[in-house]
C-alpha cells in the first residue's frame, strides 16, 4: 500500500467490493427516503423478476445463458463472426489468441459508450442496418479485422499501441460510417480515449509488452500470472484494469495522485474519511472486466468468484428500475432536463441501479430454485436485466431512449 495515506484511500475505491458497498448505502438511504433525486418504490420489484425472468425466457428458453459481455455483440443473425475469423486463424499457442482476443475486447469496449438514439451500421455481410451496442460491436470487429489497430497489415488481428496512439478522428468515422446524416454521439472523445490508451500502453512495456511489443493484449501475460493454480477471481481481472488503465479516463476525480476512473461525488454518501462523498461505478472497466472472463478460459485459465463483479451502472439497466416505477423522480420536471454524468442526480441513478441489480438477481434465484454459482449475476444481467431495460424503453418511448437524459461524452455510457 502506498505511504501517502490519501493514496491508499483512494486505491480502496478502484474495485467491484468497493462499488457494491458504496451502492448499498444508497440503497439504504433510498429505503429510508433520505436522497435528493429520487424515490423507491420496493414493493414493484416482484414485477420486475417476472419481467425479467420472461425476457430470458423468450430468449434463451433452455435457460443455458451465456455471460453479458462484448462477444455476444459479434454475433449477427446466428452468425458467430469472431468465432469463424478465430477458427481459420492459425494461432502459434492459445496465448497468442488470448491476446489478440484482448486486443479487441478491450478496442471495442472503449468504443462502446453509447451511440445515441439516430447512429446505425449498415453490415456488409448481412445487408442489416443496426445501432447501438450490437452496431458498435460489429463496427469495431470489422475494424479488427481489417487491421485499422495493427502496425503489420500481414498480422492484422491485433491492436499495436502505437496506432491507437495516432489515431484521428477520420479513421474512426470511417469505420464507424459517421457522417452528418449518421451522427454518433461523442464520436471525438472516443477518438482521444484510444489515443490516452495507446500511449499508456506503450509507456508500460514491462505491463503491456512482455512477449510482444506493447499492445492492450498484453494484458493477458500479467493476468496469467496471476492465476494460482490455474484459477483467476474475476475481481482481480477488473482490479488490474483499473489500476494498469486508469489514468487514460478524461476529466475524472483523482486522490492522493491517483486517477479514479469512474468515481463521482454524491453529498448524501458521508464515509468520515479522505472517499467521503465520492461513489465509485466503474461501468465500461467491468463491462470490459465480464468480457475478459471468456478470453482467459479459452485460455484454458478457470475464472472464479464472477460475482466478486458487480451490475452495471449504465442506462439499460437503470432504465429498466425507472421504467418499472421502482425508482421514481422526487421532481418530476428532471425527467425532461438534460443531466451532466457528475450530476447527483446521475450518480445517485446509476449507484442505486448496481444496488437493485443485486436484489433483482436474488429474487430470480428464489423464484427458480438456483444459487449464485449456477445463476451468476452476469447470467441475470445477459438473460436478462438489459433486454429488459431495452424492452421497457421502446414500449415507452418512440426512440426507446432512456428516462434520464444524460449528456454523454462518449467514455461513460
Amino acid at each position: 500500500m502506498p505511504a501517502d495515506p490519501e493514496a491508499a484511500a483512494a486505491l480502496t475505491l478502484l474495485s467491484a467490493a468497493a462499488v457494491r458497498e458504496r451502492a448499498h448505502r444508497m440503497l439504504a438511504l433510498a429505503l429510508d427516503d433520505k436522497l435528493p433525486n429520487f424515490r423507491i418504490n420496493p414493493e414493484k420489484m416482484d414485477g420486475v423478476v417476472d419481467l425479467v425472468l420472461q425476457t430470458t425466457r423468450d430468449a434463451y428458453p433452455s435457460f443455458e445463458v451465456p455471460f453479458h459481455s462484448r462477444w455476444r455483440h459479434f454475433v449477427a443473425n446466428n452468425d458467430n463472426r469472431w468465432a469463424a475469423i478465430a477458427d481459420r486463424t492459425q494461432w502459434q499457442n492459445p496465448s497468442a489468441r488470448a491476446r489478440a482476443e484482448f486486443d479487441l475486447a478491450i478496442v471495442s469496449v472503449f468504443l462502446d459508450a453509447g451511440a445515441g438514439p439516430t447512429w446505425r451500421y449498415r453490415d456488409q455481410n448481412s445487408g442489416l442496418t443496426i445501432g447501438r451496442s450490437e452496431g458498435l460491436g460489429l463496427a469495431s470487429l470489422a475494424m479488427f479485422e481489417s487491421d485499422v489497430f495493427s502496425a503489420n497489415p500481414h498480422d492484422p488481428l491485433r491492436a499495436d499501441a502505437d496506432v491507437l496512439a495516432n489515431l484521428t478522428l477520420s479513421d474512426l468515422e470511417r469505420g464507424l460510417q459517421v457522417s452528418s446524416e449518421n451522427p454518433l454521439v461523442g464520436l471525438q472523445g472516443r477518438v482521444d480515449l484510444l489515443r490516452r490508451l495507446g500511449q499508456l500502453v506503450a509507456s508500460k512495456p514491462d505491463i503491456f509488452g512482455r512477449n510482444d511489443t506493447p499492445r492492450p493484449g498484453g494484458l493477458f501475460d500479467r493476468l496469467a500470472a496471476r492465476a494460482e493454480n490455474g484459477r483467476l477471481p474475476a475481481p482481480v481481472i477488473l482490479s488490474e484494469l483499473l489500476q494498469q488503465l486508469g489514468p487514460i479516463w478524461p476529466s475524472r476525480l483523482s486522490l492522493g495522485g491517483i486517477a479514479l476512473g469512474d468515481c463521482w461525488k454524491h453529498p448524501a454518501l458521508i464515509t468520515g474519511d479522505a472517499t467521503n462523498g465520492l461513489v465509485p461505478l466503474h461501468k465500461l472497466s467491468q463491462w470490459l472486466a465480464y468480457s475478459l472472463i471468456e478470453p482467459l478460459q479459452t485460455a484454458g485459465i478457470e475464472v472464479i468468484d464472477i460475482d466478486g463483479l458487480t451490475g452495471l451502472a449504465e442506462y439499460r439497466n437503470g432504465g429498466l428500475f425507472i421504467d418499472s416505477g421502482v425508482l421514481a423522480f422526487r421532481h418530476q420536471e428532471d425527467a425532461q432536463r438534460e443531466h451532466e454524468v457528475a450530476a447527483p442526480l446521475v450518480v445517485e441513478w446509476r449507484a442505486l441501479t448496481v444496488a437493485l441489480l443485486d436484489r433483482l438477481a436474488e429474487g430470480i434465484r428464489k423464484r427458480l430454485g438456483l444459487d449464485a454459482v449456477s445463476l451468476p449475476l452476469a447470467k441475470v444481467l445477459e438473460g436478462g436485466s438489459w433486454a429488459a431495460g431495452r424492452r421497457l424503453a421502446r414500449e415507452r418511448r418512440m426512440d426507446a431512449s432512456p428516462p434520464v437524459k444524460v449528456i454523454s461524452d462518449g467514455t461513460v455510457f
